[in-house]
């Protein structure tokens, strides 16, 4: 079988991975709810995790706030990879999910993109500044902690008020991208992970100094606590190997 990893084999970083796993150990199974603007590199996460274990990785994809209140109302999800730690350290809390199995897997970094490569003639912060836009999306702040770090770099360029009629809020912000995307909107505050790898239009990769660290943290759920596959999953996303490919997906490495 040939594939970027091969059943128990691939490169160095990921024999070492295997070597904490029972090595072709009777495969499992877990269901992870996984934050919208993670979604695809969870998903090539999970394939190299599953030709390093054998286990599978289902993943349902959505907003931090909506699938956090799927899970306490008894969504039977075995982990969690959201996009806050706020909601992760609620679950530990309230005993949805495992004391000490919470983690930084992941540090979002927002990017002002559009499809027009001369939209932000002049860079990022001018444009915002000068408001000449028709609207500019962004993920729901009450849902999406994307949206939250969105309006935040707004208020500290002292333009919120100046656009808030211009807000075009998506339910996540693999929405407010989608917006973007569709011509919608002529532009958007959305995770840099969407636009990583993609040449077209224009991007203003947003300081971290405007806005709160956007730390990504990940639980293990009371569902899943006996479950084998999702803890060696979780494990899995600490690995140096995964670490190391985070960059190549706009992200910051966690813990």
């Amino acid at each position: 079988m040939s594939r970027i990893f091969g059943w128990c084999a691939g490169a160095a970083w990921m024999l070492a991975v295997i070597g904490s796993f029972a090595a072709c150990a009777v495969a499992g199974q877990a269901t992870v709810a996984v934050a919208g603007n993670f979604a695809e590199p969870a998903r090539i996460i999970a394939e190299r995790f599953h030709a390093a274990s054998g286990h599978e990785i289902r993943l349902s994809a959505g907003s931090t706030g909506a699938l956090y209140a799927q899970i306490r109302k008894g969504a039977p999800y075995d982990a969690f990879l959201a996009a806050d730690q706020e909601r992760p350290g609620l679950l530990v809390g309230s005993g949805d999910a495992a004391l000490g199995s919470q983690f930084t897997y992941a540090i979002g970094r927002l990017v002002l993109w559009s499809r027009d490569p001369g939209f932000l003639e002049g860079g990022g912060e001018a444009t915002l500044r000068r408001g000449a836009f028709r609207h500019l999306a962004i993920a729901n702040p009450k849902l999406a902690p994307y949206g939250a770090a969105a309006v935040q770099v707004l208020s500290a360029l002292g333009v919120l008020e100046q656009v808030s009629g211009k807000l075009v809020q998506g339910q996540n912000v693999g929405q407010a991208y989608q917006f973007v995307a569709s011509g919608s909107a002529p532009l958007g505050l959305v995770a840099l992970s969407q636009v990583s790898g993609k040449f077209e239009g224009a991007r203003w990769v947003v300081p971290d100094s405007l806005h709160d660290p956007i730390r990504q943290d990940a639980v293990l759920l009371l569902h899943g606590a006996a479950n084998s596959a999702a803890a060696d999953f979780l494990a899995f996303l600490r690995s140096d190997g995964v670490k190391s490919m985070l960059e190549t997906f706009g992200y910051g490495a966690g813990s």
